[in-house]
């Protein structure tokens, strides 16, 4: 009778974890490792056994004046139902990892570098602005909660056909509005400050686009 209430309790217990793993998650800047997943799962484990006891102690024998101890719950009862289930979560986290590391891999973008030059790869919400140098363009982007540069040997107009989401600001940028921030006008002259106070001046003949396109993406 008692025994499906111990199911819910460890679903709770788990629907309950998901904003800490991704506490996990976001503390080894975007990484799940090892230890990520050895701390969410003990973690898990021990708060669920103390609300399964609690289940116990205040529902399935409410008033009765002898309840199992916590020691003979642990040897008789919790620790062999964790041998028998670990090995099932463990297996089906494994492959729903799997499952999303190639899902972001299939949604990366590859800002190719001409001839055999190396190119990057990452997702396109990783990218904040892109700037020409003579035959290069530099990088702004995001690596976890790093900002990093790197320089690609391309052009500015292909890199702006090949990913439209990527706007032009000015003949020598392209941003990202998903990393807007806020407007900035010094002596007559509008710029934009993105993420990690990265600042792109807009010229004239873009800045209804842009401002179109930070309008639609902000609201």
């Amino acid at each position: 009778m008692y025994l499906p209430g111990y199911g819910l309790v460890a679903g709770f217990c788990y629907l309950l974890f998901l904003p800490f793993q991704t506490y996990l998650y976001q503390r080894f800047e975007k990484q799940w490792l090892i230890l990520s997943e050895l701390a969410f799962i003990l973690t898990f484990s021990v708060v669920t056994i103390i609300i399964a006891r609690c289940y116990y102690l205040f529902v399935v024998v409410a008033n009765e004046p002898n309840p199992y101890t916590l020691g003979y719950m642990l040897t008789a009862i919790f620790l062999p139902a964790i041998a028998t289930i670990l090995p099932i979560i463990l297996i089906g986290r494994y492959g729903f990892g799997k499952y999303y590391e190639k899902r972001l891999e299939d949604q990366k973008i590859e800002i190719k570098g001409e001839g055999n030059y190396e190119g990057l790869r990452l997702q396109l919400n990783e990218v904040i602005s892109i700037q020409s140098s003579d035959n290069y363009v530099e990088v702004f982007y995001l690596s976890g909660n790093d900002l990093k540069k790197t320089l690609i040997r391309n052009k500015l107009s292909v890199i702006a056909d090949e990913f439209p989401e990527l706007r032009r600001a000015h003949r020598s940028y392209l941003i990202n509005p998903f990393h807007f921030q806020q407007w900035k006008t010094e002596n007559g002259k509008l710029s934009v400050i993105l993420n990690y106070q990265i600042e792109v001046p807009i010229s004239k003949t873009y800045q209804n686009d842009i401002k179109a396109t930070i309008n639609s993406t902000t609201n």
